[in-house]
């Protein structure tokens, strides 16, 4: 049956009130927020004042995320993947993880201290079974579980070539990720071909060394090769951001600043409770 013309006019003079009725997500409303959470250990955790200026690359990760994503920041120093489990952490973030969201998984630091009972793990059983729990625990709040290897320490050979020093710990995470089909962001391959283009000298910058007097934190001075200092954080947030992008998980739209100087005291270290 055809409509009239006063009929099609009537009809069209209607549609903005229909229109207008109709709920906003049918016509491209801005979705929620986001959260991408961090599960790992101190290389990736909030660090407070009394620190400073030791920094985690999660604190350094909101600047190259869009303003449709937030991070909760959850890695804790000197958790391994099972202390981390055992203690009752996962169980405690789980609870604010929404559908849509990220988990990223980093963890193998402290898994490698296979002499303490609590944290050790071996890379190809308990590691990957202590992996496991995180992935089954994203995916049963709908949220999308994200692998990623420990980055590297700051070790050279003699000859100036960067060392990996995490042994089967990466191989056994990507191995996992391949058979849970879990995306993987090989952040220890990533870290370690941008500590060998900086060189020894070069990566000093970017690690906890410190002379003596130059932060009251640490009067003696510092010389350590596993934690960041600013700059190293930034970068490390940097690769993280862009590995999301390559791998998919995040579209460019979602970031900012990938290849835009961040200041590096856009970092703050919040007083402890």
């Amino acid at each position: 049956m055809s409509l009239t013309r006063r009929q099609t006019a009537a009809a069209l003079a209607a549609l903005p009130l229909a229109l207008a009725a109709t709920p906003a997500a049918a016509h491209g409303a801005p979705r929620r927020t986001r959260t991408v959470h961090i599960a790992g250990d101190s290389t990736a955790a909030r660090k407070y004042a009394d620190a400073a200026p030791e920094t985690g690359w999660g604190m350094a990760l909101p600047f190259f995320l869009g303003p449709g994503l937030t991070v909760a920041n959850h890695a804790l120093n000197g958790r391994s993947s099972k202390s981390f489990i055992d203690e009752g952490q996962l169980a405690a973030l789980l609870p604010g993880v929404r559908p849509g969201d990220l988990l990223l998984i980093q963890f193998g630091h402290n898994d490698e201290k296979t002499e303490d009972p609590a944290r050790g793990t071996d890379p190809y059983t308990t590691y990957q079974d202590c992996l496991r729990q995180y992935i089954a625990a994203a995916r049963a709040r709908r949220a999308r579980p994200v692998l990623l290897t420990p980055v590297e320490r700051r070790r050279f050979a003699a000859d100036g070539t960067a060392k990996p020093t995490h042994g089967d710990y990466p191989a056994a995470m990507r191995a996992l990720a391949a058979e849970e089909r879990v995306p993987l962001l090989d952040m220890q391959a990533r870290t370690l071909a941008r500590w060998q283009e900086l060189g020894p000298d070069g990566t000093e910058a970017y690690f906890n060394w410190l002379e003596p007097g130059e932060s009251p934190n640490y009067p003696d001075g510092r010389q350590d090769n596993t934690h960041f200092r600013p700059a190293g954080a930034i970068e490390v947030a940097r690769m993280t951001a862009r590995a999301l992008l390559d791998a998919r998980v995040l579209a460019p739209y979602d970031l900012r600043r990938l290849g835009a100087r961040v200041p590096e005291a856009w970092i703050s270290w919040p007083q402890a409770a």
